[in-house]
């Protein structure tokens, strides 16, 4: 009896605004989550496109440092300043060979091929390809080395193609060994070799940075320390080049600063990482958005419920007159409102679902994708959960408000 009383009060029009507009909320918050949760591997490990890289910081070349090259050098001073700045996560030097390095191959007939090369190295955390064999120690004959993959597209699309010789693949490069000779401070030693990776983002000739330590120390022409020593302190040595890792590259200090102290950093290197910047105040925008639909949706069913009660006031202080308690008199809304609230929740996870399905196929023809949605699941039963409880509480307190002012 009190129910069919009750349900004459409501308008269907305020449910129907109610459960659509909760609907929409649902939708976007439960897919936002989802994407960025399914998108985040491939924007912290994954791929290049997005993964968040060091640059590379030099000093501008003037007519005035090329006649003095000790100023293309960072001092202490320098590297403190740079290191002491808000933006910067961290600071590397590289490392660069104190000694000639020659590298040769024999041939058929009794000739050979040699060159000169040049070596540089960084702590491992910085390289962007990290293959099985780069290993070394004092021990061992074999160097391996690491070329950047601009030298291999010179050769195919450039040498190659002027000097009618035939292309090669990385793979083809990979299988070629040769010898490096090392000589400096009066000594010389030969290693076995062989490129055993291409980098995409460091543009030098790469070797474990362990190994050029060890060799600086002793073959290098600056310092060389005692031949009897297992683990030589390697011999001091000026950076002319950094790898500088931001906390967030999208800073606008970045670009002054460098250049106002004649820096040189190569704007493209922080377009992947504005990107990432771009992508996740997207995600945040859409996200407030649909939280504040979420939020309106629930204000207008408790305004509806607030009107409701307050249009039909003399019949709640009669219920409540004859015996009926708070709780029995709101709990005709609250059920209706449970209702409609776990239907949407239900309802927005499986579109989210669904879209999700979409997207995911496109993302999987471009990167390697193995995300689940387990987190819309969960999300979506918190936000059901939170909602019943909000709703429900309020339901009661306006009834409980309305019939207590009598």
């Amino acid at each position: 009896m009190i129910n069919k009383l009750q349900r004459r009060t409501l308008s269907p029009w305020q449910m129907a605004g109610y459960a659509l507009t909760l609907l929409v909320g649902l939708v976007i918050v439960l897919l936002v989550l989802q994407i960025y949760a399914d998108v985040r591997p491939l924007l912290t490990q994954q791929t290049d496109v997005f993964k968040n890289h060091a640059v590379t910081v030099s000093k501008n070349i003037s007519l005035f440092k090329t006649a003095n090259k000790e100023a293309i050098y960072f001092n202490d001073k320098e590297l403190d300043s740079l290191e002491s700045q808000q933006f910067v996560k961290s600071v590397a030097r590289f490392t660069s060979a104190q000694f000639s390095v020659n590298a040769y191959i024999n041939v058929p007939g009794g000739g050979r091929f040699s060159t000169d090369l040049f070596f540089e190295s960084v702590p491992d955390r910085f390289l962007d390809v990290r293959p099985d064999a780069w290993l070394w120690d004092s021990a061992s004959s074999f160097l391996p080395i690491i070329i950047p993959e601009e030298y291999l597209q010179l050769y195919n699309f450039g040498f190659a193609e002027s000097q009618s010789m035939p292309v090669i693949s990385q793979g083809m490069v990979e299988q070629i060994s040769f010898n490096i000779v090392i000589r400096g401070n009066g000594q010389s030693r030969t290693f076995t070799s062989r490129i055993v990776g291409f980098s995409g983002k460091i543009n030098t000739i790469l070797v474990p940075d362990d190994f050029l330590q060890w060799a600086n120390c002793r073959y290098g022409d600056a310092a060389a320390a005692p031949h009897d020593m297992p683990h030589p302190t390697p011999a001091a040595q000026r950076p002319s080049r950094l790898l500088v890792e931001f906390d967030d590259a999208s800073d606008q200090r970045i670009p002054s600063y460098f250049e106002n102290r004649g820096l040189n950093i190569s704007q493209s290197e922080l377009e992947n990482s504005k990107m990432v910047f771009l992508f996740r105040l997207a995600m945040l925008g859409v996200f407030v958005i649909a939280v504040i639909i979420v939020v309106l949706s629930v204000a207008i069913i408790i305004m509806s419920m607030n009107l409701v009660v307050h249009k039909n006031r003399s019949l709640f202080l009669n219920l409540y007159a004859i015996g009926y308690s708070v709780p029995q008199i709101a709990r005709y809304y609250q059920w209706l409102v449970s209702i409609i609230t776990a239907l949407d929740v239900v309802a927005a996870a499986i579109v989210a679902m669904l879209l999700r399905g979409l997207y995911v196929r496109r993302l999987s023809s471009m990167f390697a994708t193995g995300g689940s949605g387990a987190l819309l699941f969960v999300a979506a039963a918190v936000l059901c959960m939170a909602l019943l409880v909000l709703c429900n509480c309020s339901v009661r307190r306006i009834v409980r408000k309305t019939v207590s002012q009598n």
